[in-house]
C-alpha cells in the first residue's frame, strides 16, 4: 500500500465526529460512524474500493455476517460483524432482520477498515479503546450507512484451526478472523449460542468475544477446546 494511501488512512479524525457511548463498568466508549469510515475510505481509494458480505447466519439473538473489503482490486480484508437482532416490545418479534443485517454489515465493514489502519489509532493492545471503545454492534443503530449487501449463503464458513500465524496473530492486537471463526465453530459443537459465548468471554476475561485480544483469544479457544472434551 502506497505511503500517502496508508497516510489519509491511518489519519486522525476530527473530534467533532467521535461519538461516544457509556459502556460496561462505567467507561466512555469512543467511536465512529460507519458513513465516517465510508468516507475516508472513498478519500483514499478515491473511490476504487468495494464491499461485500460473503456469508452471514441468523442466530438466536443476534446477525453475525462475514464481509470482505476489496481496495484498488487488490488489498483485501475479511472481518464479521455482528448486530442485536430488535425485536418489538409487545411481541417479542423481530422488528426487520433485513436492518439487523445491514446493521451487522457495517459493523464488518468498520472493522475490515480497522486492519487498513482507519481509527485503529483508538485501540489498545488489549482490543479495548484507550479512551472508550469502537462502537457496540449490541446498541448500533440499524442503518445503511451506505454499505453494499452483496449475496450471502445462511451459513458461516467452517474456519481454521485454531490461532493462526499471521503477523496480526503474533502481536496483542483484536481477536483474528481466524481466531473468531474457530471460536464459533467450537461453541456450536458444545451447542453454546453466541450470547453464552459472549457471557463467557466475559466472565473469563471481562470484555465481549469482538473485543478480546489475540493472546486472550487464544487462550480463550484452549478453554473451548477443554469443554467440548468433557
Amino acid at each position: 500500500m502506497k505511503r500517502e494511501v496508508r497516510e489519509v488512512l491511518e489519519k486522525p479524525f476530527p473530534p467533532e465526529v467521535i461519538k461516544q457511548r457509556e459502556g460496561s463498568y462505567g467507561r466512555q466508549l469512543d467511536y465512529v460512524e460507519g458513513h465516517t469510515v465510508i468516507q475516508r475510505l472513498t478519500d483514499a481509494f478515491d473511490g476504487d474500493w468495494s464491499f461485500e458480505i460473503q456469508s452471514y447466519q441468523i442466530l438466536d439473538e443476534e446477525v453475525v455476517v462475514l464481509g470482505r473489503l476489496v481496495a484498488n482490486g487488490i488489498v483485501q480484508k475479511s472481518q464479521f460483524g455482528s448486530s442485536s437482532i430488535t425485536r418489538t416490545r409487545e411481541t417479542g418479534k423481530p422488528v426487520s432482520i433485513g436492518d439487523d443485517i445491514k446493521a451487522a454489515a457495517t459493523d464488518a465493514l468498520k472493522k475490515c477498515a480497522t486492519l487498513m489502519g482507519v481509527a485503529l489509532y483508538l485501540y489498545n493492545g488489549n482490543g479495548v479503546v484507550s479512551s472508550g471503545a469502537a462502537k457496540n454492534p449490541q446498541t448500533e443503530a440499524k442503518t445503511q450507512d451506505g454499505v453494499y449487501c452483496g449475496a450471502g449463503s445462511n451459513n458461516l464458513p467452517s474456519g481454521g484451526s485454531g490461532a493462526g500465524t499471521s503477523s496480526q496473530e503474533k502481536g496483542n492486537g483484536r481477536i483474528s478472523t481466524r481466531q473468531l471463526n474457530f471460536v464459533l465453530k467450537l461453541g456450536k459443537n458444545i451447542g453454546w449460542t453466541s450470547k453464552e459465548l459472549n457471557d463467557e468471554a466475559v466472565k473469563a476475561f471481562g470484555v465481549k468475544l469482538d473485543f478480546l485480544s489475540v493472546k486472550e483469544a487464544s487462550a480463550f479457544i484452549d478453554i473451548l477446546k477443554a469443554k467440548a472434551a468433557k
